[in-house]
């Protein structure tokens, strides 16, 4: 019939294109399915995912706006999870953390000037006493002999150069605010370094000042390096025995003003009263902080001076021993050196004692027997380098948390399932008559 209308040699030429096509086509199915198996499926996935594709393209102009915003995001996460993960391992945190440049109009350090905190403040007795009656609803002393509190603490602006550092600092703020919370102390948590001449161990000592003098209803202050933490949760500190001193620290008198050694007590935790005798020995314990030459000779006196100080610059404690033992007659009277309890407790010699602690004995006695304070002395969680195994401190500091959290967990009738687990168990049964139960140590509304 074809020939007959197209002639034969017209349709030779039909069939022979026509053959053409089909072996085109068929080379063309054979390298698609030769490039998935080579270079993989790329943007295209199995057939039912083209199908879905293809399906979800179409359906995606129906949807409004949001819905398909919504479904574009779910889709990106659920098919390529791994993506997202290496994004965020490649991410460069300091990208972000960039310091603004220092003001070269601010305030410049006068190398022949002793470095001052600030101002020279003479009345604050008077001041504050003033300010005091003038605002009766912020009493300095909640109760008879129980005054207002504010425990400070801190970390640096920046994330901790060890990479779980970061954590070990939030476990150590949440045990300071379970300790405050029962204790009716208010908290102030420090990420801004006020001065740039305080840096490192001196920091604390800006910080302090500013608070003392913006918060007149606070009667003491309450200093506590991010490195120690709470281990008797139902332990109150005797207020009453420091009515007529300014200034408690844990140490001994005879290593402080007879030996002079440097370590004779310890400022990673101690009282500060808001009063102007604390002003002055702040001003007199400041101008050895100021970082670089200032420091360095200062820690060659210090070093002179004090017994078995290794050699490196100023530090607080170091300068605090030494002023002590220099003016004791100007300073001495109202600074006690606390030894009856653990204000500071070296966490070398406490943390492996709790499980004997905990069969013998009992919270509340804040001493040898169960520590007030376990102090990781020389860890620095949050650094890359410490004067101890890094394994060893995070394995300490996990066992000293689980040890002040067991006293929290009790309240709720549970508790950690060991020292060395973050993992609980029940050790009271559920009740029909909740408000009935006593939990053991009083904890649960204390009469703060």
């Amino acid at each position: 019939m074809l020939e007959k209308c197209l002639g034969a040699q017209r349709v030779r030429r039909f069939q022979r294109a026509l053959r053409h096509c089909k072996v085109t086509i068929l080379c063309l199915v054979l390298t698609i399915v030769v490039l998935r198996g080579t270079i993989g499926a790329g943007k295209f996935g199995t057939p039912k995912q083209d199908f879905l594709d293809i399906r979800d393209r179409f359906y995606s102009r129906k949807l409004p706006d949001n819905h398909r915003h919504l479904g574009e995001l779910q889709s990106t996460t659920s098919e390529d999870s791994t993506s997202t993960t290496t994004n965020y391992n490649a991410f460069d945190i300091n990208t972000i953390l960039v310091d603004e440049p220092d003001d070269e109009n601010g305030e410049k350090l006068n190398p022949h000037e002793p470095y001052r905190l600030g101002p020279k403040i003479s009345n604050w007795d008077e001041e504050r006493s003033r300010w005091l009656r003038k605002n009766p609803n912020l009493s300095n002393f909640v109760r008879p002999n129980k005054p207002r509190v504010l425990l400070v603490t801190g970390s640096s602006p920046k994330p901790c150069e060890n990479p779980v550092g970061d954590h070990y600092l939030l476990k150590a703020i949440k045990n300071k605010i379970d300790y405050c919370r029962l204790h009716g102390i208010e908290v102030f948590y420090n990420m801004a370094l006020l001065d740039a001449e305080m840096a490192g161990f001196w920091a604390k000592l800006p910080l302090i000042r500013k608070l003392l003098l913006s918060h007149p209803e606070v009667e003491f202050l309450w200093w506590m390096d991010s490195d120690a933490m709470f281990t008797d949760m139902a332990f109150e500190v005797p207020w009453e025995r420091y009515k007529d001193h300014n200034l408690v620290m844990h140490g001994w008198d005879e290593m402080v003003y007879d030996d002079k050694n440097w370590i004779g007590l310890n400022t990673g935790s101690f009282l500060l009263r808001n009063c102007q005798w604390s002003l002055d020995i702040l001003d007199a314990w400041a101008p050895m902080g100021p970082k670089g030459r200032v420091r360095d000779e200062a820690g060659k006196v210090l070093t002179r001076e004090l017994k078995d100080r290794p050699v490196f610059e100023a530090d607080d404690q170091s300068a605090m021993v030494y002023l002590l033992a220099r003016e004791r007659d100007k300073w001495g009277d109202k600074v006690y050196l606390e030894n009856g309890y653990y204000l500071h407790g070296y966490w070398g010699i406490l943390v492996d004692k709790y499980e004997e602690m905990i069969e013998n004995y009992h919270p509340g006695l804040g001493d040898h027997r169960w520590p007030l304070v376990t102090h990781f002395v020389g860890c620095k969680p949050c650094g890359k380098f410490g004067d101890y195994p890094v394994e060893r401190c995070l394995k300490q500091m996990d066992r000293a948390f689980n040890f002040g959290d067991n006293q929290i967990l009790q309240i709720y009738g549970f508790t950690h399932t060991s020292l060395a687990s973050k993992g609980v168990k029940r050790i009271r049964d559920e009740t029909s008559n909740p408000l009935e139960v006593r939990e053991e140590l009083g904890l649960l509304h204390p009469s703060i």
